[in-house]
């Protein structure tokens, strides 16, 4: 009996021990990571800010820094002003809590390197791993979108989980360049066009409109805006019914 037991016990070891030895190959093996990637306006840091309680965390204006709300410290991204193709590679130096309008806290010094433009500095950024970088897959950016259209009734909605973005920066924009607010991609017309009126009844924004992008997307979008400021109450509508991820583009 007790041969018995011992027997059972040891096949139980080994069965156990053969299933995490499987479950670490396969993590070792696993899909690859998705790298964060965003486009959007940064909050240029100051002191007032924290003390105002727009951020919750202090920070150094004399070195090149960056705060984010969602990747860790010693996270590598670079940093591009697509106006003028400059770019910074640094790390996140704190995790912080600050408004969702923004994508990311830059110290003034990241942000007078980028040359940008204090009363609309819009960014891209980039996740990067061993000089090497990694772009997020956009359909990420859009998990609120998704769960927003569960409280918004649209049939037949299926969001479209788009390929890698090519990173543009030898492109120079034009200062005049419009932006517009993306909140959600589609594979209908018919789903883009039926959450367009929803959200119109609900925030009586007008300036909503669809863009075929290919016979199997179709872009919903708000603008476009002439500059940050004329954009913010149209995110702050959209951000209240739970869209809290919206990309923000530059023509």
């Amino acid at each position: 009996m007790k041969l018995t037991k011992i027997i059972i016990t040891l096949t139980s070891i080994v069965l156990l021990y053969s299933c995490a030895d499987y479950k670490t190959q396969q993590a070792r093996e696993g899909v690859e990571k998705n790298y964060y990637f965003s486009k959007g306006f940064a909050l240029v840091y100051n002191e007032d800010l924290y003390y105002q309680k727009v951020v919750n965390k202090k920070f150094s204006d004399e070195k090149y820094g960056a705060m984010h709300n969602l990747l860790k410290v010693n996270t590598s991204v670079k940093i591009i002003n697509p106006s003028n193709s400059k770019f910074l590679d640094i790390k996140i130096s704190k995790k912080a809590n600050y408004p969702k309008i923004f994508n990311i806290v830059l110290s003034r010094s990241a942000a007078f390197a980028l040359e940008l433009d204090m009363e609309n500095p819009y960014v891209e950024v980039f996740e990067t791993k061993k000089n090497k970088t990694f772009v997020a897959k956009e359909g990420n950016t859009f998990e609120e979108e998704k769960n927003v259209s569960k409280k918004v009734p649209v049939d037949e909605v299926k969001m479209d989980d788009l390929t890698k973005v090519e990173i543009k920066t030898k492109k120079k924009l034009d200062k005049k360049s419009n932006f517009i607010l993306v909140i959600a991609d589609f594979y209908y017309e018919d789903s883009a066009s039926n959450l367009m009126e929803e959200l119109i009844k609900k925030t009586k924004i007008n300036n909503i409109s669809i863009k075929k992008i290919n016979d199997k997307k179709y872009r919903l979008f708000s603008g476009p805006f002439k500059n940050f400021n004329a954009l913010k109450t149209t995110y702050i509508s959209l951000n209240k019914l739970g869209f809290e991820n919206l990309n923000i583009y530059r023509e």
